[in-house]
C-alpha cells in the first residue's frame, strides 16, 4: 500500500467518523460542527483527487455558506445548548436497516469489482479557466443551470436564516411549549 492509498483511507475515515458523529450527536450545535468537519473532509478528498477548483467550491458554498447559516440559525433560535429529542424506536430500527442494506450493497459492489473504465480518451483538464468557460456556457455541454441552482440554494438558506431570526421571542417560546405538551 502506498502513501496515496493511506491518505485516501485516512480522509475517508475522517469523513465517515465526522458524519456518524453529526448524525448521532444529541446537541444540535455539536451536530452542526461535526457536519462542518465532514464537509471539510470532502473538500480534502477533492484536493487529494487534484481537483482544486471543486474543493474550493466545496469550501466556499457548503462550509462557508450553508453550514455557517445553519450555525447562525441555531444561535438565533436560542436552542443552541439544548438537547434534541431522541427519535422513536421504529425510526432507529429503519435507520439501522437502511445502513446495513447500504453496507451490504457496497460490499457486493466491491466483491464484483472489475475496474473502472474511462468513457473517453480525452485527458481530464482541471484548468480553472476551462472550467469557468464550461460552467457559464449556454451550449448543450454548459453548466449554467447548476450554477444558478447553487446560487438559489444559497439565497434560500439566507432567507431561511432571516425568517428564523425575525420570529418574535414569544412565538418561539409558545412553539416550544406547544411541542413539549404534544410530546
Amino acid at each position: 500500500m502506498n502513501i496515496s492509498s493511506i491518505l485516501f483511507y485516512a480522509i475517508a475515515a475522517f469523513i465517515l467518523g465526522a458524519g456518524v458523529l453529526a448524525v448521532t450527536s444529541v446537541k444540535i450545535f455539536r451536530a452542526a460542527i461535526w457536519l462542518l468537519f465532514s464537509l471539510i473532509g470532502i473538500a480534502a478528498l477533492y484536493f487529494w483527487m487534484q481537483v482544486e477548483f471543486i474543493a474550493a467550491i466545496q469550501i466556499v458554498v457548503y462550509v462557508g455558506g450553508i453550514v455557517v447559516l445553519i450555525i447562525f440559525s441555531i444561535f438565533l433560535t436560542q436552542h443552541s445548548g439544548k438537547e434534541m429529542n431522541s427519535p422513536a424506536v421504529g425510526k432507529k430500527l429503519v435507520s439501522a436497516m437502511a445502513a446495513l442494506f447500504g453496507m451490504a450493497f457496497v460490499a457486493n459492489l466491491i466483491a464484483h469489482y472489475e475496474g473502472f473504465t474511462y468513457p473517453s480518451s480525452k485527458p481530464f483538464n482541471p484548468n480553472v479557466s476551462a472550467i469557468g468557460t464550461q460552467m457559464l456556457s449556454t451550449t448543450s455541454h454548459g453548466f449554467i443551470l447548476p450554477f444558478e441552482v447553487v446560487s438559489m440554494l444559497l439565497l434560500a438558506a439566507m432567507v431561511g436564516c432571516i425568517v428564523i431570526a425575525m420570529r418574535p421571542k414569544n412565538d418561539i417560546e409558545n412553539s416550544s411549549v406547544h411541542n413539549n405538551q404534544t410530546n
